[in-house]
Parts: C-alpha cells; structure tokens; sequence
C-alpha cells in the first residue's frame, strides 16, 4: 500500500470516529435539555409492569418453551 492510501484511511477513521463520539454527545445533551428521565419509570412496581409488558409477548399466543404450539394437519 501506498503511504498516502494508508494516511487517506487513518484520516477518514479519525474523522469518523470524532464525528460518532460528537453525535453521542449531541444526544445525550438533547436529552438532560428535554427532561431525558420522563421515560423511565419512576417507582419499582411502574419498572416490573413496563418490563412485563415489553418481554411478555402475546397472551393470546399459546406458546410452550419458546415455540409456537401449531397444529398438525
């Protein structure tokens, strides 16, 4: 390879990384500016329900072990 490809790639990661670490930034100001803590939940109770209803799937699936229960025709 030659010394201005490598240089050209190295440059092109530096400014890459910079612009991820400054877009993560941006984000996280944008969210203390906007009250980023309203969407967490604020008791422990508010927390269970909300992970339940997240991780609980369909009820009106009848499921066992992770696999649908389909029928066999």
């Amino acid at each position: 390879m030659s010394a201005r490809l490598i240089i050209a790639i190295g440059l092109a990661g530096v400014v890459g990384f910079g612009a991820g670490v400054g877009w993560t930034r941006w984000q996280m100001s944008a969210a203390q500016a906007t009250g980023g803590n309203a969407v967490q939940p604020s008791s422990d109770d508010a927390r269970r329900e909300r992970r339940e209803k997240f991780f609980g799937g369909d009820t009106d699936r009848n499921i066992r072990g992770g696999q649908e229960l389909k029928p066999r025709w």
